[in-house]
């Protein structure tokens, strides 16, 4: 008879994978209590962990119960799973800084659209305005949008009314409001929205590096300067970047996170970490006019008022044009009137003074005369377009 077959080989093991850096186990056990509560999972405490992090880290309570705690929930809503990656990313910012108390200067528009922002997402945050009057208005307007964008999610049917009146108190309750600029130096990182000029705002950061503790970072929300002419006067340029958000605030999902020649890689990658943790699509750019959204934007409007300066086309044809061909939300004269006249011909007017050799920076007459009559756009009640709020007229 023929020799028996000879017995099939072994499975090959599996590989395994490499134990993961101290640093990152760190990162994922400090966050362990947020993605317990994002998640539906009872993961155990340090304590009742099998691995503990100091001998190595379980490998799977990352993703998955680790046994402990007899087993899994249902998973709970987004806002909760999003509240999760914003704990992670604070926490990865890593390095020599630990954000967690945010400073904002200035309780305008932006200001405290930033403050509102920064306590959705968890930080304690310190708002000051020099104005009494700024910052209690600034403090109403932040309780006025956080209500009014829980009403909304309770009337969609995303949480119930006791759930929301709780999440109302607790950013509510994050946020503190000074007049005294002293308030904000146990923060461990500073943002400026104050009033766009340029000798102002290095006045300010020349008094504030005296002010804030030396270990914080340093970032202003400026929309046209160098940030490097504002760093260079505050005694820390190596913690210095700029954090450039959108209004409202609250609701876009862009900041650009800028960096000068002497900001260190520490410093910025903490800053777009917490970008990142404010739920913000963060993107670097270095210390360029305009950064990236406003050195194509700016120059696109001034194109389109050439256009309707030159009587190439009406402005409403040039609207429809760029809505219809581009597939643009909103056309160009539209926005600059919703952006504000005013400000386009600020930045402008900058740009061409400080660079005048580009050849994309150049001022239309007819948006000089329109600021010079008052007709500053959507704010003014009449810009290119007549406006009743927010609407056209």
């Amino acid at each position: 008879p023929p020799p028996p077959a000879p017995p099939p080989p072994p499975p090959p093991t599996p590989p395994t994978r490499p134990p993961a850096p101290a640093a990152r186990r760190r990162v994922w056990w400090s966050a362990l209590p947020t993605l317990s509560r994002a998640f539906g999972r009872s993961l155990p405490p340090p304590s009742a962990c099998p691995s503990p992090p100091a001998s190595g880290g379980c490998s799977r309570w990352t993703t998955r119960c680790c046994g402990a705690c007899g087993g899994c929930g249902t998973a709970r809503p987004r806002a909760a799973a999003a509240a999760a990656a914003r704990s992670l990313s604070a926490a990865a910012a890593g390095g020599d800084f630990d954000i967690k108390r945010v400073g904002v200067i200035g309780m305008g528009l932006m200001g405290h659209g930033i403050a509102q922002a920064a306590a959705q997402s968890g930080f304690t945050v310190v708002a000051a305005d020099a104005n009494a009057d700024a910052a209690a208005k600034g403090a109403a307007a932040i309780d006025k949008s956080v209500s009014g964008l829980l009403g909304k999610a309770v009337a969609k049917g995303k949480m119930g009314q006791e759930d929301a009146d709780k999440e109302r108190e607790a950013v509510l309750g994050r946020i503190t409001t000074s007049s005294d600029m002293g308030a904000v130096a146990d923060c461990d990182i500073v943002v400026e929205a104050i009033i766009e000029d340029l000798e102002i705002k290095r006045g300010f950061w020349r008094d504030m590096g005296g002010i804030v503790q030396p270990s914080a970072i340093f970032a202003s929300n400026t929309s046209s300067f160098r940030i490097e002419l504002m760093a260079e006067v505050s005694g820390r340029g190596d913690r210095f970047v700029g954090l450039h958000f959108f209004n409202p605030v609250q609701l876009m999902k862009l900041v650009e996170v800028v960096r000068t020649p002497l900001t260190s890689d520490a410093a910025f990658d903490a800053a777009m970490a917490f970008g990142r943790a404010l739920g913000k699509e963060a993107v670097a750019c270095k210390d360029t006019p305009g950064f990236v959204v406003n050195r194509l934007l700016v120059p696109y409007l001034a194109q389109a008022i050439l256009l309707l300066e030159r009587g190439d086309a009406s402005a409403d044809d040039i609207d429809a044009a760029m809505r219809f061909g581009a597939g643009h939300p909103m056309g160009p004269i539209t926005l600059a009137d919703y952006v504000g006249l005013d400000t386009s011909l600020y930045i402008l007017e900058g740009w061409v003074r400080d660079y005048p050799g580009e050849a994309a920076f150049v001022v239309p007459d007819i948006l000089r005369r329109k600021v010079a009559e008052g007709k500053l756009g959507r704010k003014s009640g009449e810009g290119f377009f007549k406006w009743d709020g927010n609407k056209r007229a």
